[in-house]
């Protein structure tokens, strides 16, 4: 069980530093009690997602009987990355997305980190579905449980961190280096 645990620590921590950043830049953004909840709800949702979407693959890959091919599924992240080398990321400029987040109030803004989350869950998708393939079903109960705990630590850490003026002005500098 403790392998379970910090197994499942582990694999959420280098899946989510880059939902550090973001959540950072949206905090830094987002003044209001009712936006923060939002952001922590949009970020429950938008993970809650991916992980559903790898048990789901997990338990159809689990019908496959060669391991190597599973093994496969960690390409996708270096694939992902080297196409955002290559090409590089469509951005949108900042103050579009600060629009048409104030646009729509706190309730876009719930939509909006959600759907972040799942934009950007590429990598998530290629490191949950081999990780759930070789867990049990208790094994899938406490990760998935370490997860959820997980997804509040991180968005208060993003809060407290965004509420630091020298982050947060740094963040703003230096944004269109950090996120990519």
């Amino acid at each position: 069980m403790i392998e379970t645990i910090i197994s499942a620590i582990a694999v959420y921590i280098s899946t989510s530093i880059d939902y550090l950043f973001i959540l950072l830049i949206i905090f830094s953004q987002s003044h209001t009690k009712k936006g923060i909840a939002h952001i922590y709800w949009g970020q429950y949702l938008g993970t809650g997602f991916l992980v559903t979407v790898s048990l789901f693959a997990a338990y159809v890959l689990n019908f496959i009987p060669q391991d190597w091919i599973i093994g496969l599924l960690g390409l996708i992240p270096l694939y992902l990355g080297v196409q955002v080398a290559l090409h590089g990321e469509e951005e949108e400029d900042e103050d579009e997305v600060a629009e048409k987040i104030d646009a729509g109030g706190s309730n876009r803004l719930f939509w909006t980190v959600a759907l972040i989350t799942v934009a950007s869950g590429g990598d998530n998708l290629g490191i949950y579905i081999p990780y759930f393939t070789a867990l049990d079903t208790s094994e899938i109960i406490i990760a998935i449980l370490i997860f959820a705990v997980s997804v509040s630590v991180l968005c208060y850490i993003s809060y407290r961190l965004a509420k630091i003026s020298f982050v947060s002005e740094t963040l703003e500098k230096y944004e269109r280096l950090i996120v990519p």
